[in-house]
This record gives structure tokens, sequence and C-alpha cells, in this order.
């Protein structure tokens, strides 16, 4: 059969991996595993932490200081919470260092992380326990990597984030007591993979959670001992010998030993940081290596690079088998709008490129699954294995997002052709198969072998079939009546009326790469004003503070929390409508809302529910206007140098160049707000930006967006009521009216960089 895979340099996927094209660096474990569901990793993370003798260093996208690793019920002697653990560790161990980073997140997420994580996470812990949260990335980029590294000598990497909601053991039990958040909410079923290594991989990782300590924080960050090191011994000799103990857990059991690791990054370009593409590179390479399957677990499909790979694959003579493992559903309205959309999109791409019935996409199904969907298990895990030759377990997605805009963090291993490592990348996949359709793993290979064809062998294991007497690991869990537990076809095609209300450019919902937002806001610096007296500064952020600690209280443990529920918002926009001051009441609510840095435009399309467009959009204008002055005399009456103090490196910069240019700036900012409305008008105060170009600015700036708004969420609400084709078209007009406007700014934007770097 001639060769029809591509010609490029890492065709051979047993041999795949090239440091400085698709991996950061190559180095050797002497012990790899791969950890299945968040029980197995939280157990072996602790065990691994309570061995530390020299350093932790965590790196994680969310970390939540009350998550407890172990849920067993057992006492090793060490408190539960993470936060109490690590303080414990290092108070108990002198030599003993801690950093903790973690994404410093969007408020589009504020209401599902801790709330005043530094505070329980640094100020109350011992001063070798250190906490930050990491805002070195572009504007809407996040942290995204999930990297824990004990001693230099052992490190974990994978989609499991020491958060909330992320534990589950592999038999995803409809009422597993353990599978409760920090409140004792129980929430759905979770799937994820980790992977731990040690050695030289182990070693690197290390620095690679270093570097990314020092661009966050501008302090040097924790470095392996000398003697686990990269281009040491690989062993668990050499990592003893470094830090008095082993931290390798005494029942992890190595999947592979002796086996070069190859360690793959996305890091957006930021502030004189080169941008990195390494995970993109691998996972086509990887792509187009593939002879046989291709057998991928991701929690989103939306990635135009990895489309146009996959359907490369497909559309060749001798295509591999496809098997795509994703979530029933993405998570919320907003996802299943926007993400779902898109994974809509490659779906039918993939669909039509496939011409010898290659790909399949699935969805785990779990006993007692309601039909729409409500317990489904959710998909979390970034994994690809390419026929028994490679196998990737990391952080990132297939979205745009994770190939070149939020910092990634993949592990890899090529096979090299050695059999033993090629029988481990066949037995996890067997192993992740047999977990989701109930079989045990040997069931697994049987059927490979027999039809030879990845999704052939899916098919022949859904078919109903006498009960597994005896299977061992996972499967264990899981195997149950026939039919329940299984692997089902996911129909992932979007209703026309909704697919064309989202634009075909993705760059704002799913971006690849940084905008150039920073462009927007160039040559601005600060006017020299008075200096308010100290004793006024203190005064006033004091007060700032206590009021913040005391709207987040309210926030997190009253009736408030609710509030941000559509439902609530237009019942309550209802009844201000019944007032006979509503106008007032309205504008005093977009106060409020503004004091606790609720969404702007959430209201806007609640007043717009309300009120109609044309009411409702004058409603808005004046509410927004409000809200907009009273935080700006709040940033004023602060001051600049409290802004410095408290706001961060981004903040500083904004206000720097906000100063110089109010006017301009301020219609720009609000145009494209690169930073949440609130926090806009305190910077605005705080750099002195005169009230009248800053209310202009803010007129000028928002009256379009209010406008579109409030008329698309009353066209939504008349084509729900009143469906048909003069709704929808009406509807795809104001659509198509906003993505005329979207591709005019980029293109302004455009023109502006390219004048820039003239």
């Amino acid at each position: 059969m001639p060769d029809d895979r591509p010609s490029h340099p890492a065709a051979d996927a047993a041999h795949l991996l090239q440091p400085g094209r698709n991996c950061w660096r190559v180095e050797q474990a002497a012990r790899v595993a791969f950890l299945v569901d968040g029980a197995a990793y939280f157990s072996a993370l602790r065990a691994a932490l309570i061995q530390a003798r020299h350093s932790i260093q965590i790196v994680g996208w969310d970390i939540d200081s009350r998550v407890q690793l172990r849920r067993d019920g057992g006492d090793d002697g060490w408190p539960a919470p993470l936060a109490e653990l690590l303080d414990a560790l290092v108070r108990a161990r002198p030599g003993l260092r801690a950093q903790v980073l973690s994404w410093d997140y969007a408020m589009l997420f504020a209401l599902e992380r801790e709330w005043l994580s530094p505070l329980r996470l640094g100020w109350r812990t011992h001063r070798r326990m250190q906490f930050q949260l990491d805002g070195c990335h572009p504007v809407g980029a996040s942290q995204h990597q999930k990297v824990v590294v004990v001693d230099g000598a052992i490190a974990f990497v994978g989609g499991l984030d020491l958060t909330r909601c992320r534990w589950d053991t592999p038999a995803h039990a409809a009422a597993d007591p353990g599978r409760v958040d920090p409140d004792g909410k129980p929430y759905a079923p979770f799937h994820d993979v980790q992977m731990a290594v040690d050695g030289a991989a182990a070693a690197a990782l290390g620095e690679l959670c270093a570097e990314r300590w020092l661009r966050a924080s501008g302090r040097p960050g924790l470095r392996p001992p000398a003697g686990a090191r990269p281009g040491t011994a690989p062993s668990a000799a050499a990592a003893t010998a470094a830090t008095g103990a082993d931290p390798w857990p005494a029942g992890l059991r190595p999947d592979l030993t002796d086996v070069p690791v190859g360690i793959a990054r996305t890091e957006p370009g930021f502030e004189g940081y080169a941008a990195v593409g390494e995970v993109r590179a691998l996972l086509a390479d990887a792509i187009g290596a593939a002879r046989h399957a291709i057998y991928i677990e991701n929690q989103y499909l939306s990635s135009a690079a990895m489309a146009e790979a996959l359907a490369a694959r497909l559309a060749a003579p001798a295509a591999p088998d496809i098997a795509l493992v994703l979530p029933r559903r993405q998570s919320g309205w907003l996802e299943e709008t926007t993400l779902g959309v898109l994974r809509g999109r490659i779906d039918a791409r993939l669909r039509g490129a496939d011409g010898a019935d290659r790909y399949r996409a699935w969805c785990p199904q779990l006993p007692g699954e309601t039909p729409d969907g409500s317990r489904c298990l959710n998909v979390h895990s970034k994994l690809m294995v390419v026929d028994d030759d490679f196998v990737t377990v990391g952080s990132a997605n297939l979205s745009n997002r994770s190939m070149g805009f939020d910092s990634e963090c993949n592990l890899a291993i090529a096979s090299g052709g050695e059999p033993r490592v090629r029988a481990a990348i066949a037995a996890l996949r067997a192993r992740l198969l047999g977990e989701h359709l109930g079989r045990a793993p040997a069931e697994v290979d049987a059927a490979l072998r027999e039809h030879g064809r990845l999704n052939a062998a899916i098919d022949a294991l859904r078919a109903p079939a006498a009960p597994v007497e005896s299977v061992a690991g996972a499967a264990a869990d899981c195997a149950g009546a026939p039919g329940q537990r299984s692997l089902v076809p996911l129909d992932l095609s979007v209703a026309p009326e909704i697919d064309r209300l989202l634009p075909d450019a993705n760059f704002v919902i799913d971006p690849e790469r940084p905008a150039a937002t920073e462009l927007l806001m160039t040559e601005l610096l600060p006017r020299a004003g008075q200096r308010r007296p100290m004793r006024e500064r203190i005064a006033a952020w004091t007060l700032i503070a206590v009021a913040l600690a005391a709207l987040a209280m309210a926030w997190r443990y009253t009736p408030l929390r609710e509030l941000l529920d559509l439902g609530e918002l237009v019942r309550l926009g209802e009844r201000l409508d019944a007032l006979p001051l509503s106008p007032l009441a309205v504008v005093g609510c977009y106060v409020l809302a503004g004091l606790v840095v609720m969404p702007v435009m959430l209201l806007v399309g609640v007043t717009g529910i309300v009120f109609g467009p044309w009411q409702g959009g004058l409603y808005a204008l004046a509410g927004a206007l409000a809200s907009a002055a009273v935080s700006w005399w709040i940033g004023r009456l602060a001051g600049r140098r409290a802004l410095r103090r408290w706001g961060g490196p981004r903040m500083q910069r904004l206000a720097l160049r906000l100063a110089r240019r109010g006017l301009p700036a301020m219609v720009l900012l609000r145009v494209l707000p690169v930073a949440p409305f609130s926090i806009v008008n305190l910077v605005a105060g705080a750099a002195q930006v005169r009230l009248r170009d800053f209310l202009a600015g803010t007129a000028l700036g928002m009256a379009p967006g209010i406008a579109f708004t409030t008329v698309f969420v009353d066209r939504v609400a008349a084509a729900i009521r009143t469906p048909g084709w003069a709704s929808f078209a009406l509807l795809g007009g104001l659509v198509a009216l906003c993505v005329l406007a979207a591709v005019l700014v980029r293109g302004w934007i455009g023109r502006r960089r390219d004048r820039a770097g003239a």
C-alpha cells in the first residue's frame, strides 16, 4: 500500500518528538504513570506532597484552597484541605518552600471560583508558602497549564486543576459521596487524565514552573535541587540523594520506565516574550503521521488547525480510523451556543471529508442517565493516542485558544519502535475505552485484534453481551448491566437558525492569537497631578477594601448570588417597571451593579427585554452613565498611587495610557472593552481623566452597543414568541450588521498596527 501521509520531518509517529519544532525539550523519565480520573490523581499527589523536602511548585488555571485530595475518610496525620496541608508541610519542614501560581481570572468566572483565594493561600499561610495570581498574558487570554512539581523529582501534568468539581472515580457512580464541592453540593460525573513523570523530565518541568513564576511575580522561582536537575541520572536513587526522600508514591505503579518524554508548550507573545506554538505543531504532526487509528478525548472541538489536519487525513486514500470522545454538551448555555456551534461545524466538515466511514464522534453514556443529558459525563481530558506509537496528555484543548492564545503544557511519548512502549500506549487506550464501555481492557484488545479497526471494535463492544464476571482495575467499577455503560454516537448537528446567528469569524469567540487591543492605547503617559494627603488616601482605600469585602461576603453567602440568573434579573426588572419612578429605580440598579462589578451588558440585555428596545435603550444608557460617574469618582478619590499599589501592572498600564488622550481612549475602550466596565471607570478616575471627556467617551462608545443589544434581545424574544421567517430574517440582519462592524473595526486595528510597525 502506498504511503499517503504528509511528507514532513515528523511523518513517523514512532519518532515524532523534535525539540525546537514540536516540543520544548525531550528529557528522560525513570518512571511514568497515567492517572485516570481525579481520585487517582489526587491520591497520588497528596502522597507526593507529604514526601516533599525541598520544594513544591503548583501552576494552575484555578486553585481552590478548600479542595480535599483525600476522600476515603482515612487519616494520615496531615490536614485535609489543600491550603492547610501545604501550610502544615512548610511549617513542619524548615527547608521546604512552596510556590502556588493561579490564573488571575476574568470576572466572567468570578462566581465559579473561590473568593479571597490570595487570603487563604497566601496571607494566612507561612511566609515560605507563597501564592501569586498570574496576569502575565494578553488581554482575554488565560494561564491554563496544570503542573505540579515536588522536589524537582516528580511532576504531574494533565487536564486536572486542584479545584472544585474535579474529583471522581472511574465508576462515575450516580451518588458517590465523595463527589461534592467544598460547600457539600453534589456535581455531575467528571472524567480527566493526568500523567506523572520523574527524573530529568520532572526537573525540566520544575524549570518551566520557575520561569512562569518569574514572569508573573517578577521574583525568582524555585529551582530543583542539584541532584534532580536535567542531565543527571534520571533515577529514583538520584532524587533520593538530592532531597533525602523519594517523593514517588509507594502505591503508584509505573506504566513505563526509562523512557524519553517530550514537553510541549503554547505561549502567546506578550511583553517581549516570543510566541510558542509547540502544542499545535505536535498535534498536527501526530495526526499527519497516523496510519491506523487516532483516539482523542477532549473537552472541546473548535480548533481550525486541528479540523484542517483531521480532514486532510480523512480525505487521504488510506485514512486511519478517527474516534473522538467528547462531552454530550458544552458547559452552560453560552458555551452551547458558541463553542457548541463551532464543534458542530467542524463535525459536519469531517463527515464531509470522510469517504470511507472512518470518522465517528462518541460520548459516554452512564447508567441512569436522563434523556436530556443532565447527568452526562463531563469529558474534560485532553488526550490523543495515535496508533500504538504516540500519546500526549496535557492541558491543551482542541480549541483555537489552546493552539496560540492561552498558556498550555502537554507531555508526549513516542514509542521509538520499542515494543514495551507500544504495549503501554495500547494498554492506556484499552483502559480508557474499557472505562467508557464498561468492559475489561482485555476485551477491548481482543475486539481490536478481531475487527482491525478502532471504530468497528467500539461498535462491537457496544452490542449487548453477558455481564463481565471478573475484570481488573477501572473497568471492575464500571461494568454493569448490558447497554447501561457505553459509548453512543454523538449528534453534533446544529439547528440552522442557531448556526446562522453565530458569525463565521471566530476570532472573538475562540481566538487563536492575541488581538491588537493594546495598540489602541499607545503613547500615553499620566499627567502630573496634585497628590492627596496620605491620611485621605489611606482612609479612602480602607473604606473601599471594607466595602468590597462586605460585598464579596454578600454575593457569596446571601440570596444576592441568585441575581446573576437571567430569569431572576428579568423578574426584578418587571417589578421595577411597575414602580411609579421606574426610570430612577433602573438607574439606581445600574449604580449598585457597577459597585459590585456586575457585567453591564447583562443589565443592558435585561433592560431591553423588560422595557423594549427604545425605552430600554435610553434607560440603559442613562444607567450606564450614572454608574460610570460614581465609579469614576471613587477612582479619583483613591488616587493614582493607590492604583499603582493595588491595581497590578495591567491596570497601571491602562491608567498611563488613559491619562494623555482621555476622550479618544475612552471611546475605544467602550467600543472594544479590554477590562470590566467598573474597573475601567475606577482607572479613568485614578488617572485623572476629565469627567467631561470620560462621560462623552462613555456615551459615544457605548451607545451603538446598547442600541444593538436592546434591539437584538427584543428580536430574539419576538422570534421565540412568534417564530417565523420574518422574525428570523430580521434577527439574521442584525447579526450581519454586528459582524460587518466587527470586521471593519478589526481592519482598522490592523491598519494601525501596520502603521505602528512601519
